[in-house]
């Protein structure tokens, strides 16, 4: 990997680690149900994929949950982990599967949609708690209105951001 690239993939989790804590200032978020995030660090994970530097993503996922047990504890961070890592395949099949002619909305909803089922799965894993079923469907809504969010963030940005990483 060249000093271009290391620097590139340097700024992209800078960018990571700086949304990721602004989010948590203004949280809780009326519109969203309790400790959910809006994920508008994943946008910086979408272009990634959507760019062919899917180990790029992946590493920058596994930093970013890094940070997540660092600031937030190892819950926290294996919820990210996890979540990410689903969200991210997911991500790479839906555009493997249409061959990149899906709108970044739809892969960014199902990206957050995967995303909220996958630390799902890991608390219930963990916790086993048989009432949990009902906090699913608050978790997909979610995962719908903050993926139609940062779809349309990568939308807006993808052009800059390719501008930057090709310069």
């Amino acid at each position: 990997m060249n000093t271009k690239k290391i620097a590139l993939l340097g700024l992209m989790l800078a960018v990571i680690v700086v949304l990721s804590a602004l989010e948590s200032l203004f949280l809780p978020l009326p519109f969203l149900p309790p400790h959910t995030r809006p994920g508008l660090s994943n946008v910086v994970i979408m272009y990634c994929v959507f760019n062919a530097r899917r180990g790029q993503a992946v590493s920058l996922n596994a930093a970013k949950a890094l940070f997540v047990f660092l600031t937030r504890g190892a819950m926290a961070g294996l919820l990210s982990l996890c979540g990410g890592m689903l969200s991210i395949a997911v991500i790479i099949l839906l555009i493997k599967l249409f061959d990149k002619k899906i709108s970044y909305a739809a892969v960014s909803v199902a990206g957050a949609c995967a995303h909220n089922l996958g630390q799902y799965a890991v608390v219930m894993v963990l916790v086993a708690a048989p009432a949990m079923i009902y906090y699913l469907p608050s978790l997909i809504i979610s995962g719908i209105l903050t993926g139609l969010l940062t779809g349309t963030l990568l939308k807006i940005l993808m052009p800059a951001l390719r501008n930057i990483s090709h310069s």
